[in-house]
């Protein structure tokens, strides 16, 4: 199958996705892409072929069939690397997933780079995966952990950071794009403030990776993670990019087969990154799906991503407006396709599930951002998060959902 290198603005993104071409979905209105996206028929037949043409373990046979399974792997790590803006790809370690990835920095890195009384600053929109590894590093190794508060649009506040940073702070770990929220943080700047005082930066991307470009040298990042199964890829892989110079001053974070370079009873040697952080049999298939949903994602090109989007936003903010007793989290001037309300007379678990009987599936809770959500004052909201295949028609179909709502609760 093969993606057409450009999209008119007439072209149906939807039809790329089979899952709405079943006969319970046709009518299907998708806001939930913030968890998890749906996967196109360019990726998921992509992978199938794999598997049933290509697949071997890999770095491991000197055979034909293992060897093309690594080229395709080590293929995929390279799309991953062009895509991320990294200088190579071995700065591109395979992870499970983001909460991996972070995982493996704040073991790896955190345990030599934070001492008893250093800090750590996390920002309050942090996902719960890039809050509880600091606190157990923090635990570890007698760290303070700080939160930079944000502004009362719900930005981030960059004067905060100025006032809160010290000689004493060895990790920021912030997120790029709020999950909750949808705040975009000025990751940049960020950067450059940090590394004044000496401190490496960790990105989560999540939220940002399948919505606008990235490119780590730009943004002047250390670390920055990503997760497929947010990015029209498939479950269980993601991608930590690591500064080439850190990662190979790293120690493993698991050992195993393939990250070794010689075992014996009496000692073993590592192999260089990013082999050093990828112990045992990689997820090969999923790796290599990434790698197709990156090809996916390129071919449209994020200019029209962005376009659609933007537009799609702009519609919803201007409809969820209109309804009296809706409150939206958050009025910063720039945020991602993400957008968290209140209703004044319902529980957000009941919006959801009025929403579901009307063909709309969005997301009800604290979305793994207690903090968050407590920084706000609410013990969770309903969440609408937009992707490729959404229209202006999944977005009035929420809204009359949503004034079924009203009519049930007043």
């Amino acid at each position: 199958m093969q993606v057409p290198s450009t999209h008119t603005p007439t072209v149906n993104y939807r039809n790329d996705f089979p899952v709405f071409r079943q006969k319970e979905n046709k009518d299907l209105a998708f806001l939930d892409s913030a968890s998890s996206t749906q996967k196109p028929d360019f990726v998921l037949d992509n992978m199938q072929k794999f598997y049933q043409s290509s697949y071997a373990n890999v770095h491991r046979g000197v055979y034909g069939l293992s060897a093309k399974a690594t080229d395709a792997f080590e293929l995929a790590r390279q799309k991953i690397q062009h895509f991320m803006g990294a200088s190579t790809k071995d700065e591109i370690i395979l992870t499970s997933g983001s909460t991996e990835a972070i995982n493996l920095v704040a073991h790896s890195f955190g345990n030599q780079a934070v001492n008893q009384g250093d800090e750590i600053i996390l920002s309050q929109f942090e996902h719960h995966s890039n809050i509880v590894p600091w606190q157990l590093l923090g635990q570890r190794r007698k760290a303070v952990i700080k939160v930079v508060n944000p502004q009362p649009d719900a930005s981030f506040n960059l004067e905060s950071f100025r006032q809160i940073i010290s000689k004493r702070t060895k990790i920021i770990a912030i997120t790029h794009v709020s999950n909750s929220v949808g705040s975009i943080l000025p990751v940049r700047d960020i950067c450059t403030l940090a590394h004044e005082v000496g401190a490496a930066v960790v990105i989560d991307g999540c939220q940002a990776a399948p919505h606008i470009p990235v490119n780590v040298q730009e943004i002047g990042c250390d670390f920055y993670v990503l997760t497929g199964h947010k990015l029209y890829g498939p479950t269980g892989i993601g991608a930590l990019f690591g500064r080439k110079s850190l990662l190979e001053s790293m120690p493993p974070f698991l050992g195993g087969g393939h990250m070794i370079r010689s075992v014996s009873f009496e000692e073993t040697t590592f192999a260089e990154p990013p082999a050093r952080f990828e112990a045992g049999t990689s997820n090969i298939v999923g790796a290599v799906g990434l790698g197709f949903a990156i090809d996916y994602l390129n071919r449209i090109g994020f200019n029209t991503i962005q376009h659609h989007e933007e537009k799609l936003l702009n519609y919803l903010l201007q409809r969820l407006s209109d309804i009296k007793g809706l409150r939206i989290l958050g009025n910063m001037e720039k945020r991602g396709p993400v957008v968290s309300i209140i209703m004044d007379s319902a529980h957000p678990h009941d919006i959801a599930t009025i929403l579901d009987q009307h063909g709309v599936a969005v997301r009800a809770g604290h979305h793994c951002a207690q903090p968050t959500m407590k920084w706000f004052d609410v013990v969770g909201t309903t969440r609408i998060s937009l992707g490729l295949y959404n229209s202006m028609k999944d977005i009035d179909q929420l809204i009359d959902g949503l004034m079924h709502v009203k009519k049930v609760f007043g």
